[in-house]
């Protein structure tokens, strides 16, 4: 595949080639600032309740903090990775930094729940902005020889992110109010954009990756069938995920404060989870992906039966956790290896398809959650991950090498 990535300098005259510069302080603050755009995305699950309480909606409605957000962060990552092709990458790592910040600050001051979903609403721009521009900067702040390690801190911002945004919201939530919770996040993002101001250097755009490029990585079996995969095992997890918490406290019946454990010993075994499986996807994507979708469809089908109880909710949450944790890492490299000459793009569709699903999910979990039950929403989860299962077991490759079903 020929991509149409080309060097120019901001008034559209090539750039001379230079070598990037030793920078993994840059590097590290580029992996943080992802970190804070994956939390704060993910902050209201465990605050679900409480704000919909808050504001008198109910656990659906308060859902369409999660739904937003994705929408948003899908159809602006392609937009942005295109619109801002002559803009130092510095500079917009920075200004969505500081649109985050803004976002976080004014759900926390919030007197209706419609500025809390326009705050998502700037949360969804930033992560398709931010994430467009991040994933790729690797090569341009390390030496050749170390890209490939770069590359892999940037990306682990992902999965920490999901696996800990949850408990750790939940926990400042449950101590001393979610909105002390948005606040937190709040000045955690001003602290990393000063981060990104002193670590990284300015940043002309070097790398201009078209919108024709997606359009011709779409027309590949491999990126769709990664599409596939990645749309059925975000929509299980991200459907019954969202709404964990009124499952524990309508179900298994625990209370706030044992929420917050059972949901730290998630993300203690999504840590796990993303370590293991970040250490075998490479050489076993298939199996990684497939036994990640396995374990989220035993744990949700299982959960409105072994869940009743703390010590079956404790356990199942456990499997699910660590499940997820090797999920995004999975779903990118799947994408990375339909298109390996075009990096940022298959970066682009990674976070689009993400993002897009993550909203679904969430957006179809409430529907069912305000007219069924908790219970029901995971057995919905469960039955859509054993849908991927069954994709990745019918899985073949054809002598193109592209992907086939």
């Amino acid at each position: 595949m020929q991509t149409t990535t080309t060097a120019v300098s901001g008034n559209g005259t090539p750039l001379p080639h230079r070598s990037p510069p030793s920078g993994w302080p840059a590097v590290v603050s580029v992996m943080l600032g992802i970190f804070v755009v994956v939390t704060t995305e993910i902050l209201p699950i465990g605050l679900l309740t409480s704000i919909g309480s808050g504001f008198t909606v109910s656990d659906g409605t308060a859902g369409l903090m999660m739904t937003m957000p994705g929408f948003l962060a899908a159809v602006s990552a392609p937009l942005v990775t295109a619109a801002t092709a002559r803009f130092d990458r510095r500079l917009m790592l920075c200004l969505f930094m500081l649109l985050l910040a803004l976002a976080n600050f004014l759900a926390a001051v919030a007197p209706g729940y419609w500025l809390v979903l326009v705050s998502r609403v700037m949360v969804g721009i930033t992560i398709g902005g931010f994430w467009s521009i991040g994933a790729g900067l690797a090569e341009r702040l390390v030496p050749p020889a170390s890209v490939g390690r770069a590359t892999a801190v940037i990306f682990s911002a992902v999965p920490l992110g999901s696996v800990l945004g949850v408990p750790a919201g939940t926990l400042v939530g449950d101590l001393v109010g979610w909105r002390t919770a948005f606040a937190v996040m709040g000045v955690l993002t001003v602290a990393v954009l000063a981060m990104l101001f002193l670590c990284v250097p300015p940043l002309p755009p070097v790398r201009a990756t078209r919108l024709g490029v997606l359009g011709g990585m779409l027309r590949g079996g491999g990126t769709r069938f990664a599409l596939l995969l990645t749309f059925l095992v975000v929509l299980a997890h991200f459907g019954a995920y969202t709404y964990v918490t009124p499952f524990l406290e309508r179900v298994t019946r625990v209370s706030g404060g044992q929420i917050t454990v059972l949901l730290l010993l998630y993300g203690a075994a999504g840590i796990l989870g993303t370590f293991l499986g970040g250490a075998r996807v490479a050489r076993h994507p298939r199996a990684v992906l497939g036994l990640a979708g396995a374990l989220i469809a035993a744990a949700t089908l299982l959960l409105p039966v072994l869940g009743r109880g703390t010590a079956g909710a404790v356990t199942l949450l456990l499997v699910w956790g660590l499940a997820y944790g090797a999920v995004p890492v999975a779903s990118q490299t799947w994408f990375s290896k339909a298109a390996p000459h075009a990096p940022e793009a298959a970066s682009v569709l990674f976070t689009a398809s993400f993002q897009a699903t993550i909203s679904l999910g969430a957006l179809t979990g409430g529907l069912l959650l305000d007219r069924t039950s908790p219970s029901t929403v995971m057995l919905l989860g469960g039955c859509t991950a054993a849908l991927m299962v069954v994709a990745v077991g019918a899985h073949r490759v054809g002598p193109d090498g592209d992907e086939r079903s």
